[in-house]
């Protein structure tokens, strides 16, 4: 069982002197980690069985585990190593070294021999040349020189004979030790039966080693070569020509002849073509063709020139059609061999003199050129005779092209014209005419019409044609119109702005006839007369919309509208107001602030009667809702870029709301009822007072008796308790104040105390004295009675009772002593 694999040639070869590359890998079936302990070469080993040694000429041996190289000066030297590589070398090599050659390795306890053949001769073998089975003329084919042999201590090279792309290489490999050198050439019939030589070359000795020669067989077609006799190939017409065709190689051989005259196989066989009597259609390129298993070759070609006189001569104009003043060649065609060296011309029957080439040319035709032409053409072997003569015609296009206005003048705008194309000559006949008016009809015929032609008509030529075309020179229509391109230039071309210097301008592109007048218009009313509208100070009323209109004797043309905008500051401000009669408190009022200016105001200003700011800034100033303190007035401002203006101050009115009127006049009554019951108030003290006065002065002046009402004040009858029928004073309904009287009947003691004052007293009281006391009494609308007492307290609503009592001497009768009440119920 082996534990190791070897690697390596089998035999080596090499020759005394040289070296000898022993490529080696190796490898333990073990696998890795394993390494070489020793290594040594034998020579012709054997094995002894007895002992298990080997025996030999030990030409190595050497311990693997120490690092130290070989010496280069010993012959043997190991290149490898202890792992994988066991390459050897022996430098230099001798025939004795022949034989069997061991490699016998060590590791551990595991050994190996490992053994291959030197074969070592006294000179360089022969390398060994490898062809194809067959080589092909034209063919690329590549040839190998190898020899069993490469040491890259002894170059060689290999070299070839013959000259081609050539590629070297060396193997040194465990399987083969060999160099090899390939040779690519494309073959020719030249080197059917060649030899090829590799040679082994020595460059340090600078001599062959040896060499290999192989005989080259290049399988081509036939090589041929043409004989002609007479040499020269040419003959004159009735002699005789033969022709051979030889044919120099041809592997394999040839089987067929065939000729060929100008490319066309003729019937003739063999290598022999014989032509007796030759005729002047003989004349031309003759070839032979040799075909064999490869291919098919023709030989080179023979010129066969059969001489004869020139045939009859005829004449060929160029070109075919002939226009007045080009260039017209004229060329004398006649047939001859050798051709023709002299030619002479005619020109109606008649010789032109110094003419005597084949052609000759008119450089400028002209009419009286126009004739027969004829030639005669001659060569060595005689003049030959006249064909036919060739009639020089030439041509021209119309001449004297004119252009007619059919109908009279003056031409205007929209009219119908007629026009007419007329010429003098023309060679040929005129065939068509061509108009350059791409608004009219029928452009092919003689006569135009232009329907309806236009003011910018451009001027009209028509064009006569046969083979050629000429035109007539332009007629122009000079037609008649009215101002074209009416428009208005303005001066500045800048914006326009009040009171500035404008200018404006009618202007116009064109006008036949040139006689114009101007106008100008504005808003649809004529303006003024004149080219120019001139304005010193222009205003704002200027602005509106131009036309600058300008006539001729056959009409007028308006300008488009021009809008003139005068541009001014803001000017004519107001303040509208809507509702415009006023607004009711609580509702919207909208003040609007009207202007004229141009641009219009890009910004507003608002302010109150005081000339405070109201910092709002649109056109309209919306108050919702509004106020009793909006009242009053406003005015605003408005500014554009040129400036600003103001208006004068407009009033807001704002009326009281129902709301407030109830409530101010509900203030109003309240406060007139305060009045009023306060003079009720004091009228009825100063009359009490007075009346209080008045009795104490009967009193004294009487028995001294005295009272006085004293007002007591009752209990009020709750609201509920009270009869659902009484009423309410209304002050609105009635302005009236009702009054109630008490009157005090006089009992029998007043009456004697009365009797018992005197006469003089008695008349001191007027006959028209009262002892009444009146009571006004003015109440809020309550439901309850009202009594005949003014209540103490103003606002008090209670009911008011009043007593009276007598103060006096004696007793007083109990029957008098009641009181009276009136009450008054609404």
């Amino acid at each position: 069982y082996s534990s190791w694999n070897f690697r390596h040639p089998k035999t080596l070869y090499a020759w005394d002197g040289a070296c000898v590359w022993i490529p080696c890998t190796y490898s333990s079936v073990k696998g890795g980690g394993h390494t070489l302990d020793n290594l040594t070469v034998y020579h012709n080993f054997t094995y002894d069985k007895k002992t298990k040694h080997y025996n030999g000429t030990i030409l190595y041996n050497k311990s693997l585990k120490t690092k130290e190289s070989t010496p280069s000066q010993e012959r043997v030297q190991f290149l490898g190593n202890n792992r994988n590589n066991c390459t050897l070398l022996i430098n230099p090599v001798k025939v004795n070294d022949s034989g069997l050659l061991g490699l016998r390795v060590t590791s551990g306890t595991d050994k190996w021999m490992a053994s291959l053949n030197l074969s070592i001769s006294e000179s360089a073998p022969q390398p060994h040349i490898e062809l194809h089975q067959e080589i092909r003329e034209d063919q690329e084919v590549t040839v190998t020189c190898s020899l069993n042999f490469a040491c890259r201590d002894y170059q060689v090279h290999l070299q070839w004979s013959l000259e081609g792309s050539v590629t070297t290489s060396t193997i040194l490999s465990p399987e083969r030790v060999a160099t090899q050198s390939h040779l690519s050439f494309q073959p020719k019939w030249t080197h059917d039966g060649k030899n090829l030589t590799c040679q082994l070359w020595d460059p340090m000795k600078q001599r062959i080693l040896s060499e290999k020669t192989v005989l080259l067989e290049v399988k081509h077609a036939p090589n041929l070569e043409i004989q002609v006799s007479p040499q020269e190939a040419i003959v004159t017409e009735g002699e005789s020509v033969t022709m051979r065709c030889q044919v120099i190689s041809s592997n394999p051989p040839h089987w067929s002849v065939s000729w060929f005259k100008d490319r066309t196989k003729l019937k003739e066989q063999g290598t022999t073509l014989v032509l007796p009597e030759v005729t002047r259609t003989m004349s031309g390129q003759y070839t032979c063709q040799v075909s064999n298993d490869v291919g098919s070759r023709q030989s080179d070609v023979v010129d066969l020139q059969v001489h004869y006189p020139p045939e009859p001569s005829w004449v060929q104009l160029s070109p075919s059609s002939i226009k007045e003043g080009v260039t017209v060649e004229l060329t004398c065609m006649s047939v001859a061999n050798p051709p023709p060296a002299n030619y002479t011309w005619y020109f109606n029957e008649q010789e032109i003199p110094g003419k005597n080439g084949r052609t000759f040319q008119i450089p400028q035709v002209l009419v009286k050129h126009a004739g027969r032409y004829s030639c005669l053409a001659e060569n060595s072997l005689g003049p030959g005779s006249v064909d036919r003569e060739a009639d020089l015609n030439v041509q021209y296009p119309p001449k004297g092209v004119t252009t007619v206005i059919q109908n009279p003048t003056p031409i205007r705008e929209g009219d119908s014209v007629t026009l007419s194309c007329t010429f003098n000559s023309s060679n040929p006949r005129v065939t068509r005419y061509n108009w350059n008016s791409p608004g009219s009809q029928d452009h092919t015929s003689q006569k135009l019409t232009i329907q309806k032609v236009t003011w910018d008509a451009q001027p009209v030529k028509c064009e006569a044609c046969n083979q050629w075309c000429s035109w007539s020179p332009s007629v122009n229509l000079n037609v008649l119109y009215a101002p074209r391109d009416v428009n208005i230039q303005i001066s500045p071309n800048t914006e326009i702005q009040s009171e500035k210097r404008v200018l404006l301008q009618c202007q116009y592109s064109s006008s036949r006839p040139a006689d114009v007048h101007f106008f100008w218009k504005k808003d649809g009313s004529l303006l003024k007369e004149g080219k120019t509208l001139t304005f010193g100070q222009i205003f704002p009323e200027d602005s509106g919309t131009y036309h600058c209109l300008v006539n001729n004797s056959i009409g007028q043309t308006s300008s488009k509208a021009y809008e003139l905008q005068v541009l001014y500051a803001p000017r004519r401000l107001r303040v509208s107001i809507s509702p415009k009669d006023g607004v009711v408190e609580g509702k919207t009022a909208v003040l609007t602030c009207e202007s004229d200016a141009n641009p219009p105001i890009s910004h507003y200003d608002w302010f109150d009667g005081k000339n405070q700011d109201l910092h709002y800034y649109g056109q309209m100033l919306r108050l919702e809702p509004v106020k009793l303190q909006h009242a009053g007035s406003y005015w605003c401002r408005g500014t554009n870029r040129l400036g600003q203006s103001q208006s004068p101050p407009t009033t807001l009115t704002v009326y009281y709301s129902a709301a407030t009127i109830s409530r101010r006049a509900a203030l109003g009554v309240g406060f007139c009822l305060a009045i009023f019951l306060l003079a009720i108030w004091g009228v009825k003290l100063q009359r009490s007072w007075k009346r209080i006065q008045r009795q104490q002065g009967l009193q004294e002046s009487s028995s001294g008796q005295s009272f006085f009402v004293r007002n007591l004040k009752a209990r009020r009858t709750p609201q509920a308790e009270r009869p659902a029928s009484l009423g309410c004073y209304n002050p609105v309904m009635e302005d009236a104040v009702s009054y109630a009287t008490l009157s005090f009947p006089l009992g029998e003691t007043d009456t004697r105390r009365l009797r018992d004052a005197g006469s003089s007293e008695m008349r001191e009281i007027p006959p028209s004295r009262d002892d009444r006391v009146t009571y006004a009494v003015v109440q809020n609308c309550q439901v309850a009675d009202y009594e005949n007492v003014t209540p103490e307290v103003l606002d008090d609503e209670g009911i008011h009772y009043s007593e009276l009592v007598h103060f006096g001497n004696g007793k007083r009768a109990l029957a008098q002593e009641g009181v009276e009440y009136v009450t008054l119920k609404h």
